[in-house]
């Protein structure tokens, strides 16, 4: 019977491993820092042709719905609070409220993603144990969702770069 715990926990051991190397990005993409280095203050709030959001729009995109994910996985004092989709998903306005949005967004995100990959890291916590509230997900399944989600969005802002002639990879 201990084998069974032993081979248990080095298999959850080794998912954790997975899913932060996924979050961290880089290994079949982009990753997030390469995707942002040096993109021009004067590129950020620009919406190319034929595309429907601005570099800003994308970012803090991916700010609001990380920090979402982080919410109703460990959800703050009073419980989680949905947002509305999409509204409340995506900024307004195409360019940044401010000289310092962009860099604010960043480290949020950063902080963010911090937080989140402290969850799987917490001992004894169960990937596959479904939250008391939602419909049925779990750490496993929004860790997975936070990867896809930022992979996706990582994807636009290189393609956003192209287009307006700031990709230098």
């Amino acid at each position: 019977m201990a084998h069974t715990t032993d081979a248990t926990h080095e298999s959850t051991a080794e998912i954790r491993k997975q899913l932060l190397a996924l979050l961290q990005g880089g290994q079949a993409h982009v990753d997030f820092d390469s995707a942002i280095k040096d993109f021009s203050a004067e590129l950020r709030g620009v919406v190319p042709d034929k595309l429907p959001y601005s570099a800003w729009q994308i970012l803090e995109h991916m700010r609001i719905t990380q920090r979402d994910i982080l919410n109703f996985s460990a959800p703050p004092t009073g419980g989680y609070h949905a947002i509305n989709w999409p509204d409340d998903y995506w900024p307004k306005s195409s360019t940044p409220p401010s000289a310092s949005a962009w860099d604010h967004t960043i480290a949020a995100l950063r902080t963010d993603r911090k937080h989140f990959e402290e969850l799987l890291e917490k001992p004894g916590v169960d990937l596959y144990k479904p939250f008391r509230w939602g419909d049925g997900q779990n750490l496993l399944r929004e860790a997975l969702l936070i990867a896809d989600h930022t992979a996706y969005h990582l994807g636009e802002l290189v393609v956003l770069r192209r287009l307006l002639g700031a990709w230098h990879k």
